[in-house]
């Protein structure tokens, strides 16, 4: 089964991050369970030198794993290869009731899409994509006739991502 996703976008310092923690700790008091999908464009790190895995990765270990009796890691180095696509991501999670994409904003599925005041940009992505589906704003703000919330109402914009995607009806 395909699970269904709904995405968080927006240009940098716009609140997807606080937004999308905030959803998720929404839904899953409501009996969802979730999975988050986030698209960086920077390097990033999940392991830091003086560790073992760090160090075998490293040593050139293409995949690390890291297991524990709480949780679960894999850390895989593209190197040359390209980067996976939203699709390959969304293939290789677990299942789930939701998957919460934060970014990918240039992709296919259904978005809210953040404005804050404080943003580096402050253009509106959802003039060119008609995948943003609603907007959550701090400020009055043209929303091309889209579900408007204030980024605080994370009840509000909850009701609306299990409303849009049907996830009441196969909530487990």
């Amino acid at each position: 089964m395909k699970q269904p996703v709904f995405g968080i976008v927006g240009w940098k310092n716009s609140g997807k991050t606080t937004l999308t923690a905030a959803l998720v700790t929404e839904l899953t008091k409501r009996g969802f369970r979730i999975a988050t999908l986030k698209h960086a464009h920077h390097t990033f790190d999940i392991d830091h030198e003086g560790t073992d895995s760090f160090r075998h990765r490293a040593a050139g270990a293409q995949e690390v794993a890291i297991v524990s009796g709480r949780r679960w890691a894999i850390i895989h180095e593209l190197a040359e290869e390209r980067e996976p696509t939203l699709q390959e991501m969304l293939a290789r999670l677990s299942p789930c009731d939701l998957v919460l994409i934060e970014g990918f904003k240039r992709e296919n599925h259904p978005k809210l899409e953040c404005r804050r005041q404080d943003a580096r940009d402050r253009s509106f992505l959802a003039t060119a994509d008609p995948g943003i589906v609603a907007v959550a704003t701090d400020h009055d703000t043209e929303s091309r006739n889209l579900p408007q919330f204030a980024l605080g109402d994370i009840g509000g914009i909850a009701d609306f991502i299990i409303g849009h995607t049907g996830i009441e009806r196969e909530a487990r």
